[in-house]
């Protein structure tokens, strides 16, 4: 599931060179908005609720490398969208 919930994010990033580039700009307010309302705050709840620094179980797993990837993504356009984020960070 987490994984799943962070390839729909990380699906705007990998769009967002193809568009045109009237609409990227718009597109990275829209990809901003929904990482920090819709996707980080369940993510840094996950995190903050289990007290590990995995979100499954406590080690590595497939859904904290798709994350690190999209927040890394996400970091090149919008540098401090972490801030609000402690966990995530």
């Amino acid at each position: 599931m987490y994984v799943e919930g962070t390839l729909d994010l990380l699906e705007l990033l990998i769009m967002h060179p193809f568009l045109k580039p009237d609409d990227q700009q718009k597109e990275v307010v829209n990809m901003a908005q929904k990482a920090i309302i819709r996707y980080f705050p369940v993510f840094e709840k996950i995190l903050r609720g289990h007290g590990q620094s995995f979100l499954v179980g406590n080690q590595l797993s497939l859904a904290d490398v798709i994350l690190l990837q999209t927040i890394l993504a996400l970091e090149e356009k919008i540098p401090n969208i972490l801030s609000a984020f402690p966990f995530l960070q």
